[in-house]
């Protein structure tokens, strides 16, 4: 089983990029299923998602405490806390920053790939909703997910032209990580 944790703010979609990658692993044929965590449900406070994905069926019922991969959309939540916690070795660790990784203080040990996402949702998909871009990201880094089965599963939610431009901008996100991993 793999275990994914997710940071962000509330109105970035971590529950949302949760979906994704759980929708995308169901219909890739695993077993999967997503489920956040918060406090005050308010646009901006920190907002954490987890996603379990397996080859066999999932029955723990738990936040993810020891997650294979992590996904940072606000890198902002580094400052003051440990958001690698409890990370596993050698896990991936995808991070929304349009700098180098290696300012970013994550221990070495990590797997680290950044992805400028607020600026590639804002010329492409023309607003700073991020989640479909980290998905994208998540996706061309780790090779745990297929971007057929993300496809579908943005169209779904989003139809029509803003569907297209998310689907741009998480191809996008998807080829500027390959082989970036740090």
């Amino acid at each position: 089983m793999k275990e994914i944790r997710i940071h962000g703010r509330g109105g970035q979609g971590n529950v949302t990029l949760g979906e994704f990658l759980a929708e995308a692993a169901f219909a890739g044929g695993l077993y999967a299923q997503a489920f956040p965590m918060f406090g005050s449900e308010r646009h901006g406070a920190p907002v954490t998602a987890y996603v379990r994905i397996s080859d066999r069926p999932i029955r723990l019922r738990s936040q993810v405490y020891e997650p294979d991969h992590l996904i940072v959309q606000d890198m902002s939540l580094f400052a003051g806390n440990d958001l690698t916690g409890g990370l596993k070795e050698g896990a991936l660790v995808v991070v929304n920053t349009s700098g180098p990784v290696g300012d970013l203080g994550i221990a070495e040990g990590f797997r680290v790939v950044g992805v400028p996402a607020t600026e590639l949702a804002l010329e492409v998909v023309g607003k700073p909703i991020i989640n479909t871009i980290m998905v994208g990201a998540f996706a061309g880094a780790s090779g745990e997910i297929e971007m057929d089965a993300l496809e579908k599963s943005v169209r779904e939610r989003y139809p029509g032209e803003l569907g297209e431009r998310e689907i741009v901008a998480m191809r996008r996100a998807f080829e500027m990580v390959q082989g970036a991993v740090r």
